[in-house]
């Protein structure tokens, strides 16, 4: 590196400092964990359905910000860019929660299939001549060895890149000579985590209503996970230069590209998600349109109208203006927005199908489609909030908040938005 790249570093700035506050997150975060998810288990019997519902949203709403991050780490060194250095570790950061959140997964393959996957039951198949027919890919054994492939696969990038990366903290050599090895083999890992992503999307959210079927669900699904890693490094790097860490080295330049991210990722979002109604409702096809139909009805038609306005209009037109961008305050707002909306999101794709079900059998078929959001919601959400935050904060507080030896990390540092 030439002398007029170089830059110094604080390490006051760029590491957290002992006894703080933020070392400490991660017992907050296990002690949330305990209590939330020891909370929801213990308040399961009797009602197993509701129970695996929720905490399927939980999970895959925190997923998508550990996946998103993976997806941001790979992308950045794929494409070599340079601006993002000094938020990559923070990505880097979001993806080695991942094999925590795939250990968090396996009680849903072990415990709860036959609550939320009425395919697995065998007397289902034998009824049903549309199952009977996906039996080869919609049968229980070949369901745990995909999930069992998807958690490897991504366990093993997400330690790839973060070891990579931080490995390379003690020497500038070792950065610059992993940095081109990574670059390297972004390009299979990415498309090992497009493959998986998009079947684990299919097994996980889409086989709950097996008789539907989208191609485009996938991509929905990713378009969730990119607007959440980038709301989550906004806050993080917000929140981060709030407690005096990081001035100087994530600087307005770098708000003012997440917030852009946060904006096309929202044009983005709305382009899958408006083609995959519109085609569906233009064919009119009875086996497609149900699924939209029962999300239209009973108490999840004014959470369909949120999803709508949340999606798209409201962070649309907030995020248009160059100085929303680039002010902390404003982009904090976007950013909470953002992240709220895939909770949301996923609330909407999971429980109306329990609901669904529900409704079947009240009434002859003719039941209120009724939404339900009680404890063992709010204790499923604590308690994977809790081992979510514990993880990332055990990885920030275990090395530098930025790769500090990255051949790039000088123009990273300096920047600048034209």
């Amino acid at each position: 590196m030439s002398e007029h790249n170089e830059v110094h570093l604080d390490p006051a700035q760029v590491n957290l400092a002992r006894g703080s506050m933020w070392r400490m997150m991660p017992i907050v975060g296990a002690v949330l964990a305990a209590a939330g998810l020891g909370g929801a288990f213990a308040l399961k019997a009797g009602h197993e359905q509701h129970f695996w519902y929720s905490y399927l949203v939980a999970w895959y709403g925190f997923l998508a910000i550990g996946l998103g991050g993976l997806f941001f780490v790979i992308v950045q060194y794929l494409v070599r860019a340079g601006w993002s250095i000094t938020v990559r570790r923070l990505a880097e950061n979001a993806a080695i929660t991942l094999p925590v959140l795939c250990a968090l997964g396996l009680p849903i393959v072990l415990m709860g299939s036959h609550d939320l996957y009425h395919w697995t039951h065998p007397e289902v198949m034998a009824t049903d001549p549309m199952l009977a027919a996906k039996s080869s890919y919609l049968n229980e054994g070949f369901f745990k060895i995909r999930i069992g492939v998807y958690f490897t696969v991504w366990s093993v990038l997400a330690f790839i890149f973060y070891s990579a990366s931080t490995s390379g903290d003690r020497d500038a050599n070792v950065a610059a000579r992993n940095a081109a090895r990574m670059r390297t083999f972004a390009a299979p890992a990415l498309f090992l985590f497009a493959l998986s992503l998009t079947f684990a999307a299919f097994d996980f959210l889409m086989s709950l209503d097996p008789h539907w079927f989208s191609t485009m669900f996938g991509v929905y699904y990713f378009a969730g996970t990119c607007l959440s890693i980038h709301a989550f490094l906004t806050l993080m790097a917000i929140f981060l230069r709030k407690a005096g860490y990081l001035k100087g080295v994530v600087t307005d330049e770098h708000y003012h590209d997440l917030g852009k991210y946060l904006f096309g990722f929202t044009v983005f979002y709305t382009y899958i998600a408006f083609s995959q109604y519109f085609l569906i409702w233009y064919a009119n096809i009875p086996e497609e349109t149900f699924w939209f139909k029962y999300r239209i009805e009973g108490d999840f038609f004014p959470l369909t109208v949120l999803l709508c306005l949340g999606r798209f209009p409201i962070p649309f037109f907030f995020l248009l203006p160059r100085g929303i961008k680039r002010m902390s305050g404003t982009l904090f707002l976007a950013a909470t927005w953002i992240l709220f909306m895939e909770f949301v999101d996923m609330y909407w794709l999971i429980q109306p199908v329990l609901a669904h079900h529900h409704a079947l059998e009240a009434a002859d078929g003719h039941g209120h489609m009724t939404m339900h959001l009680g404890s063992l919601d709010a204790l499923t959400f604590v308690g994977m909030f809790g081992a979510f935050i514990a993880t990332y904060t055990w990885a920030l507080g275990r090395t530098a908040l930025v790769p500090i030896k990255d051949p790039r990390i000088a123009e990273s540092v300096k920047f600048e938005n034209f």
